[in-house]
């Protein structure tokens, strides 16, 4: 069982790719290769295949960072399933995840969503409907800082809030404050839920 993330920045055409695309890249790379793990194409839409375990973190990372340029943000269809056919890339490859993924992508414009996932278990998709739904109230309003704060978090999990400050070159409290504003540790129990519900899929 694997995860695929299909998504497409938001307001892309308001900034100079090589603004965001680089940070986006480099994000990517942690996960995997390119073309085989990860492909960013027509501009503005990417695919990546990640572990089901990691699949809402690397999303939520993936929309913390955009989110730190002023008007971006990301439209994310994560799939949960198999994957039948290995092509050269991971857009040439194919099954059930890759199906899903798709799909749910093309359905979060019309849902005006930014972000859902598709199991193939309707009842545990009526729940990550649910719950991202209301994690979406506060993500989709994240501030620069608040973006910033919540990928830091997320990309250097073992770091001290005074590690964090020191590499924003603010203090400690600052960084408490904004971790507060950002609902981070709604974020992490957001996580921790979908990583204890997948279990019970796989």
């Amino acid at each position: 069982m694997i995860a695929i993330i299909t998504g497409d920045i938001v307001n892309s055409e308001d900034y100079v790719s090589s603004e965001w695309l680089e940070v986006l890249k480099k994000s990517f790379s942690k996960w995997g290769e390119t073309p085989s793990d990860w492909e960013v194409y027509r501009g503005d839409e990417f695919q990546l295949r990640v572990s089901v375990a990691h699949a809402l973190e690397v999303a939520i990372t993936i929309k913390a960072l955009m989110k730190t340029f002023k008007e971006l943000d990301v439209r994310i269809g994560i799939g949960l399933g198999d994957e039948t056919f290995v092509g050269a890339s991971v857009s040439e490859s194919n099954g059930s995840a890759y199906q899903r993924s798709g799909r749910t992508f093309e359905s979060l414009k019309t849902q005006k969503r930014n972000l859902a996932i598709a199991t193939g278990n309707p009842a545990y998709d009526r729940t990550f409907k649910l719950v991202l739904g209301l994690a979406l109230d506060f993500m989709d309003d994240w501030s620069i800082v608040s973006a910033e704060i919540v990928a830091l978090a997320l990309e250097r999990p073992e770091a001290s809030q005074m590690e964090i400050a020191g590499l924003l070159d603010i203090q400690q409290s600052a960084v408490s404050q904004r971790q507060k504003r950002a609902r981070l540790d709604l974020v992490l129990e957001l996580l921790e839920y979908y990583r204890t519900t997948v279990k019970e899929l796989m």
